[in-house]
């Protein structure tokens, strides 16, 4: 049955005296971010970047400042066989801040997505799979749990309680696949480009539930893929969109600025590279090496400390779930 498996969630203020917790997944991008002795630094610049960018999307002028919450998802065992809780999910909460009136508006949940059964599923089960088959190939089964585990969450109390509407996640496009835009222009998310096909991680998110749009906005140079329930254009305020595109663009153009601070942006037909040699840093340390490697650490702590020991729960709770949404 799906109470079997509960939720607790737990947050933590991301600003610039921000250190990572320590059951915090160490391959979450804002941790990333967070280590060393320039962290401080890093962090002040990042919340820096992301408030110009709102009051440019919104035309405010240093009106608004954006404040940012780590939302830390828990699961457990609900029929009691095992008390430990295992932490599933990292996202972030954003509220945008009116400087004028000091008033504090309900910002986006999700944006950025850290999972440890997804490194579990990129990092161990994909080599896995392309090393028995001697070639590249994913399990028909790839992502399922994740997904059903996911959809859960967001029909729990834990989650409904606490946040008014659906998650939106937005990270970079894929360097897999070729963008073309459509006629479709919105005032804050800008233009829309579609994919030439389904990328993995579009098929992945799919099983979450979540279905995807790309647009680049004003001033960018590079579309972002949005991950939503319902309807992108209509859940959601100008303001809340604008909260979200300014968190996660900075967050790419510190990660992956070849594609997110390239010199030239996107045309009518767009595929992104990291091979692309005309850009421009933003001086913020990032280790996108470390968390490749970080990556493979925590799938297989995943693996030993949830799938394994938990795989025959797993299994009987994911088989009375339902069908997974496609």
């Amino acid at each position: 049955m799906t109470n079997d498996i509960t939720f607790s969630i737990t947050t933590t203020r991301f600003d610039e005296d921000y250190a990572p917790a320590e059951n915090s997944r160490v391959t979450t991008n804002f941790a990333n971010l967070a280590r060393g002795e320039g962290r401080r630094q890093n962090l002040r610049n990042a919340l820096s970047m992301m408030d110009r960018r709102l009051n440019e999307l919104l035309s405010a002028d240093a009106r608004y400042r954006v404040e940012l919450d780590i939302v830390s998802v828990q699961l457990a065992f609900a029929d009691g066989a095992d008390d430990e809780e295992f932490p599933v999910i990292e996202v972030l909460d954003v509220h945008i801040v009116d400087t004028e009136t000091g008033e504090r508006h309900q910002g986006i949940v999700g944006n950025n997505f850290s999972s440890y059964l997804r490194d579990y599923d990129f990092s161990v089960v994909l080599p896995a799979a392309k090393a028995a088959a001697g070639a590249f190939t994913v399990p028909d089964d790839f992502g399922d749990l994740h997904g059903k585990l996911f959809q859960h969450f967001l029909d729990s109390s834990a989650y409904r309680e606490r946040f008014p509407s659906s998650p939106v996640i937005c990270i970079s496009v894929s360097t897999s696949r070729t963008y073309h835009r459509t006629g479709v222009v919105h005032p804050v998310l800008g233009v829309e480009y579609e994919q030439d096909a389904f990328s993995l991680t579009d098929e992945y998110f799919a099983k979450m539930g979540l279905q995807v749009r790309y647009f680049m906005p004003r001033g960018s140079v590079a579309p972002l893929a949005f991950y939503f329930r319902g309807d992108l254009l209509a859940d959601y305020t100008d303001l809340q969109l604008a909260g979200t595109i300014a968190t996660m663009e900075t967050f790419q153009k510190i990660y992956r600025p070849e594609i997110y601070n390239a010199v030239i942006p996107a045309g009518e037909v767009y595929r992104p590279t990291l091979d692309q040699p005309d850009f421009v840093r933003t001086g913020i340390d990032y280790d996108r090496e470390e968390r490749s490697q970080l990556a493979v650490v925590q799938g297989r702590y995943a693996e030993e400390h949830f799938v394994k020991p938990h795989r025959a729960a797993l299994d009987a709770w994911a088989a009375n779930f339902g069908a997974v949404l496609r």
